[in-house]
């Protein structure tokens, strides 16, 4: 069974795809905004010289195939937060 709720695609966007040589096809915008910007995220991502995260090169929340593994990770996350 395919997860219907896993993938979007808005290619009305004016911005789509926003990361260049992304595979348009296969390209997930139900992360536009990436909710692993806070978080170590395993992507390929780098820092300005004033020390701002630059997801410009990263694909990995945009990937079809990666929806799973962003949600893991947030989940991580909370649960690591959690104060007891």
């Amino acid at each position: 069974m395919e997860n219907k709720y896993s993938f979007f695609q808005n290619r009305e966007c004016e911005f789509f795809p926003c990361h260049r040589g992304a595979d348009e096809d296969n390209f997930n915008c139900l992360f536009c905004y990436c909710p692993l910007y806070f978080s170590q995220c395993p992507g390929n991502y780098s820092y300005t010289p004033e020390g701002i995260k630059d997801c410009s090169g990263c694909l990995f929340p945009h990937k079809r195939d990666n929806y799973l593994k962003v949600v893991e990770l947030l989940t991580k996350e909370i649960y690591n937060r959690r104060k007891f």
